[in-house]
């Protein structure tokens, strides 16, 4: 039963994830079209003689290191929380507590 649980957990947790993404696809690769030039029908034609010139301007923002510095947090929290999260769930399997020794059964004189 479990793993039978398990697989359609994660049959709907992938389809939820191709849902998301073939809800935002068409907002990412919308265009607005160019209108026409005076005096033209028909189709627009989106061919110039010259490309258009960019530049890179950077008036405000956040520093390389800062964003280096919270990548680095982040891998380093969610490291913590899955050894945490290993060792919950090896001592949930073993039946272990914390302090290294199994827990005392209900109405038994002796705790091991």
């Amino acid at each position: 039963m479990i793993r039978i649980r398990r697989f359609v957990s994660c049959l709907v947790a992938g389809l939820a994830a191709v849902a998301a993404t073939a809800m935002a696809a068409p907002a990412a690769f919308a265009t607005i079209a160019p209108p026409a030039p005076a005096g033209q029908t028909g189709p627009v034609t989106a061919v110039t003689k010259h490309p258009p010139t960019t530049a890179t301007v950077v008036l405000g923002g956040m520093p390389g290191w800062q964003i280096a510095l919270i990548a680095v947090g982040a891998a380093v929290l969610a490291a913590a929380l899955a050894v945490i999260a290993d060792r919950l769930f090896a001592a949930r399997r073993t039946g272990r507590t914390g302090l290294g020794r199994r827990p005392a059964r209900l109405g038994s004189d002796t705790a091991a």
